[in-house]
């Protein structure tokens, strides 16, 4: 069987709401047209690479693209697991854990999109918490960044509610403007502190080395 060989298909996170896992083919094509409607306003731009400001189909493409080749270039040393978030068996959008020499530098980065549709309801907290579980308690990292713009409100409140800190500032030039990006930064001990969200992690034992991790070291 496939998993078998990419056990990665069998790894689930839940929380009461949400449960986050890989999509099946069917279901990827379901993400794919949730940015056939625009997920953010016109006026800004969340992310540094532009990539909603092509045209619907190019948008949704895209999407499949990216799962495709994320999977295809995994390495244990470098690393992109993007989890679809579905609830109620509905896809909301995507959660993405990453990281580089994971095993020896021990720090996880996020990113996120939603459906214009599931913003606003605390869908984002949840699901972010679903991968800070599995980065601090599944896969023992000591620390989780992440960056969001200044525009960038409900990005900024979601890490300030799981107790990231500042880390300091980035510049990028999006849509021919310069941009300020503020980084921040979430050790072990402040993830204890601020997690609220239960979270259960299925399937990781036998993913652990596709994470750079010996079998020991799951949880």
């Amino acid at each position: 069987m496939l998993i078998d060989h990419w056990p990665l298909l069998g790894l689930r996170l839940t929380t009461p709401r949400l449960e986050l896992r890989l999509p099946t083919d069917e279901e990827l094509g379901s993400l794919a047209e949730l940015v056939v409607e625009p997920i953010h306003e016109p006026d800004r731009m969340p992310f540094t690479v532009p990539w909603t400001d092509r045209p619907p189909a190019e948008r949704a493409r895209s999407v499949v693209q990216h799962h495709w080749l994320r999977r295809g270039s995994w390495a244990p040393d470098n690393w992109q697991l993007n989890l679809a978030v579905f609830r109620d068996g509905e896809v909301l959008g995507l959660q993405t854990l990453a990281a580089r020499d994971f095993a020896t530098v021990r720090e996880v980065n996020s990113g996120s999109w939603l459906g214009a549709r599931h913003q606003g309801q605390g869908v984002g907290t949840e699901m972010r918490a679903a991968v800070l579980h599995l980065a601090f308690a599944g896969l023992g990292a000591e620390e989780a960044v992440s960056s969001a713009f200044e525009s960038s409100t409900a990005s900024r409140a979601v890490s300030a509610k799981l107790g990231y800190e500042p880390d300091g500032l980035e510049r990028y030039l999006v849509r021919g403007e310069r941009l300020t990006s503020e980084r921040l930064r979430l050790s072990r001990e402040r993830w204890q502190a601020h997690r609220g969200v239960p979270v259960t992690v299925t399937g990781l034992a036998p993913c652990l080395d596709l994470f750079g991790l010996p079998a020991a070291s799951g949880a």
